[in-house]
């Protein structure tokens, strides 16, 4: 998902980052825990001995069918609680704007209980101080988070334990347009393995009508950073320094070193080729392409693959094949993408912080993971969830989904495939995509303009470690 006026929801950034920090041990409200005890798990006793009903607000960044599908959770949720707990779900815009109003309400000491915060905004999250970490829920309860896909949980975990809950989740795929294959003679079940391939197959892909106009590229994607990021895991490569973030803040991205700019070169040299076509940075554009069959190979995720066999039926059948490596000899593999749930501790009474626990275990639980995959085309985090039969109705349906599926499970997680925890990832992408962008157009060599675009953000960096450190 694309986040538009990221420019000015960064300029506010580090200083509400700062703020947070420093307003961390600040509460409301009577009741509210804004001790030591803010940050700790309360048991389910809480709610138990309860004499009334105890009132949540959820706070998410969903729209359109993926909020029919939030409200009908909560709905549920709310039915079997027995009248102890009522959650509220709103919704604040998109991922920028929702991460923007809680640092707002983190000023203002009037957070939600439970906020939906989009994969890069975790280490902001964490250095807010502000929300019980998910793995202290997990110990009180003993609950079995061994059902959480391992490598979904690896993102969101620091030395290996849970900081919040993965929620909706998806993965990048290689789409093919089968027929195209077909007609340039290429077997659509050998699809490319990695970018050498892609480049050999779209030169054969590519195809210009008796005027010479290219009527189909071999390869289009939209310069989107989320998918270099993808790419530069895949190579077993590092985002940040500091193991990715999680040994310690880190200091630097590393998107200019020598896989970033390989996968710079490439595209360019696609695009001058013509055998790629330049969407630029809109997925809208280069989902269209796709749709309209003028592209044969194209980068997106899960997320986007209902759409788009939906959009070809009568017009060409669409294929899905796990993520290219950057290289031939590259054993990584990807990241995955979306949000997770936060419980909010300073200003929260122990009857609030165990209201948002009771809704996130109901929200993560097999039946309600199939519910919300189906629903949204979003990958299940429960395991457990690809058992129910109203799962397994939906896969036979989309049989595309099965790559997702194999390409979560084919590789033990890594701190390459964990991703980047940066407290201005959001500026760090944009950048990555500048750099792109400059190479892909030709206003600056690949090296150069993948140079100049991880310096462009290390004021940025420099800035929120120190606000936070």
């Amino acid at each position: 998902m694309r986040q538009p006026k990221l420019r000015r929801a960064m300029t506010a950034f580090v200083a509400l980052a700062a703020a947070a920090a420093l307003t961390a041990c600040g509460g409301s409200g009577s009741g509210t825990d804004s001790g030591k005890d803010a940050l700790e798990a309360p048991g389910a006793e809480v709610l138990e001995k309860a004499t009334d009903k105890t009132t949540i607000e959820f706070w998410h960044g969903m729209k359109g069918a993926n909020a029919a599908a939030i409200d009908k959770l909560v709905a549920d949720f709310n039915a079997q609680s027995g009248g102890k707990v009522e959650v509220k779900a709103i919704y604040q815009g998109n991922y920028d704007e929702t991460i923007a109003k809680y640092k707002a309400s983190v000023q203002q000491k009037n957070t939600p209980a439970l906020v939906q915060i989009y994969d890069i905004g975790s280490r902001f999250m964490v250095d807010s101080k502000q929300t019980v970490p998910m793995f202290k829920f997990i110990d009180k309860d003993k609950f079995n988070a061994g059902d959480i896909e391992p490598n979904i949980a690896n993102y969101y975990s620091i030395d290996g334990k849970l900081q919040s809950m993965p929620f909706n989740t998806s993965t990048p795929l290689l789409y093919l347009n089968k027929e195209a294959f077909v007609r340039a003679g290429l077997d659509p079940t050998k699809p490319p393995a990695n970018l050498d391939e892609i480049g050999e197959m779209a030169k054969k892909l590519t195809v210009k009508d008796a005027g010479g106009k290219t009527v189909q590229y071999g390869f289009g994607a939209a310069i989107y950073g989320w998918l270099l990021e993808q790419l530069i895991a895949t190579d077993g490569k590092e985002y940040c320094d500091n193991g990715n973030g999680r040994k310690g803040l880190a200091t630097k991205v590393q998107f200019d070193q020598e896989t970033g700019v390989r996968v710079a070169q490439w595209w360019v040299d696609l695009v001058k080729g013509g055998y790629a076509t330049n969407t630029g940075r809109k997925t809208d554009d280069a989902q269209a392409a796709f749709k309209a069959g003028t592209v044969a190979m194209h980068l997106e995720s899960t997320g986007a693959m209902r759409g788009y066999v939906d959009a070809a039926k009568g017009k060409f059948t669409v294929l899905t094949a796990p993520y290219p490596k950057a290289s031939g000899a590259a054993t990584g593999g990807p990241i995955i993408g979306g949000a997770s749930l936060w419980i909010n501790g300073v200003g929260h009474s122990d009857k609030e912080k165990r209201a948002a626990w009771e809704f996130v275990k109901f929200a993560v639980s097999p039946a309600q993971q199939a519910r919300w995959h189906t629903g949204t085309g979003y990958v299940p985090v429960n395991a457990k969830a690809l058992d129910e039969q109203i799962d397994k109705d939906w896969v036979a349906q989309y049989p595309q989904f099965k790559t997702a599926v194999d390409q979560l499970h084919a590789l033990p997680p890594s701190v390459a495939s964990a991703g980047c925890l940066l407290g201005v990832m959001p500026q760090a992408r944009k950048a990555s995509e500048d750099g792109l962008e400059a190479a892909i157009v030709g206003s600056k060599p690949a090296d150069q303009a993948m140079k100049d675009a991880a310096a462009s953000v290390q004021p940025a960096i420099d800035s929120y470690n120190k606000s936070v450190g």
